[in-house]
């Protein structure tokens, strides 16, 4: 039996509700008949024009919020690409043909984004129920054992409380994205590696993981030791959020400064485990870092309870650099040297560094994400560091964030 096919067009003009789609610069592109019932409009006074030029607030209500608790919430539905459900909005109706005058109305509104084939927004579905008479037709009226003068006081203070409620999350949106970008503009500093854009041959990405403030606790390094000689590392402490990101920056910079002095990379992870001690947030910190050495053509790796970072020739073999590992960092006391071992390559080879985000997935074993990365790079070793960094977290399902936080460095030597 045939499937019959839906007129969706003929489905939106007869849908009771009221609906208005809007474009991402707020102009109304389309408006169904229920909608024009509710507002007392038509079509040529709405589509195509700004939807605060049709529906401003009504400059006779010093209380009027209604432009901006809306364009609050469509400027949500634009960032997070999830609906956002509205609180009951006090907001008065311009009466057509009578310029300056208003009629009160009350709205329960839900914002829909409508997600394009590129994963953005496309446009914006505004749903509204008109509650006016509800709310009018439900004053506050207490008589002494009067029950339904009693449920409606009941009404009357559940829906100031609503309108508080509504207020105290705007309010809280707003401290929360000053923390983001506060913590945002922190974690861009702690991440500056001055020596990495001499460095054409490398490309990093950084990931924070979906859920969090887009800060984290991984990290990505460059630095240069001499004309010859440079260096690389990843590193991932537990946690995520501003506690993670503020570890992470400080054992960076302990790293990088422990191989400059060394120069090795097996004594600089040495020095990183003794300061990872001092303090508990930074215990069980994994790292792996690796000097290349470009005039004898070899590399020099060492791991602390890190992923094993991989070498993939031209020819699409992937080598695993996993003979120079060690416990995470500060995990045992009193342990010898660091190993560190030293492999060679060939012009045109690449090294990936990454965490476990980039292949650690929720009920999955480790070693099935690891043979991922190396089944992407032995098909795609060719492409340059940028359109490979992409790939790979293309390939591997991550391209726009993942349940864990991700840095990856890329290396064409």
């Amino acid at each position: 039996m045939a499937t019959p096919r839906i007129d969706y067009r003929a489905l939106f003009a007869a849908t009771p509700s009221p609906y208005l789609v809007l474009d991402t610069d707020l102009v109304m592109v389309e408006v169904n008949e229920a909608y024009l019932r509710a507002t007392g409009r038509t079509r040529d006074e709405l589509i195509g024009r700004y939807l605060f030029d049709v529906h401003p607030d009504n400059p006779a209500d010093p209380d009027a919020d209604g432009v901006r608790n809306l364009r609050a919430s469509l400027r949500r539905v634009m960032c997070s690409k999830e609906p956002d459900t509205m609180a009951v909005q006090k907001y008065d109706l311009p009466v057509s043909g009578r310029p300056g005058v208003f009629q009160e109305k009350w709205w329960s509104p839900i914002n829909i984004p409508v997600i394009g084939d590129d994963g953005e927004v496309r446009w914006i579905i505004h749903r509204v129920e008109d509650m006016t008479e509800f709310v009018l037709t439900r004053p506050l009226r207490l008589k002494p054992g009067d029950p339904s003068g009693e449920h409606k006081a009941m009404e009357a203070e559940l829906f100031a409380r609503v309108q508080e409620l509504q207020h105290l999350n705007e309010e809280l949106r707003e401290a929360h994205d000053r923390e983001r970008r506060v913590a945002l503009t922190l974690q861009k500093a702690m991440l500056h590696s001055p020596d990495l854009p001499g460095h054409r041959e490398i490309a990093v990405r950084y990931l924070p993981a979906t859920r969090s403030l887009n800060v984290c606790g991984d990290w990505y390094d460059v630095v240069n030791l001499s004309d010859d000689r440079f260096t690389v590392a990843v590193g991932d402490v537990v946690g995520h959020g501003l506690e993670a990101a503020a570890v992470m920056g400080m054992l960076r910079s302990t790293l990088s400064a422990a191989v400059r002095a060394t120069d090795e990379p097996g004594k600089a992870m040495d020095v990183l485990s003794l300061y990872a001690r001092t303090f508990e947030g930074a215990m069980a910190t994994t790292a792996a870092k690796a000097v290349i050495d470009t005039r004898h053509q070899h590399i020099t790796y060492t791991s602390a309870g890190h992923l094993p970072p991989l070498l993939a020739r031209p020819d699409g073999t992937v080598i695993w650099l996993d003979q120079a590992t060690d416990p995470p960092l500060g995990v045992l006391p009193d342990l010898p040297q660091r190993p560190q071992a030293t492999t060679p390559y060939s012009p045109g080879d690449t090294l990936v560094l990454y965490t476990d985000g980039l292949v650690e997935r929720r009920g999955e074993d480790i070693d099935a994400g690891l043979q991922r990365l190396a089944d992407a790079l032995t098909l795609h070793t060719s492409r340059s560091p940028d359109q490979l960094a992409d790939t790979l977290l293309s390939r591997l399902g991550v391209a726009d964030g993942g349940q864990d936080d991700i840095a990856l460095i890329i290396v064409r030597l």
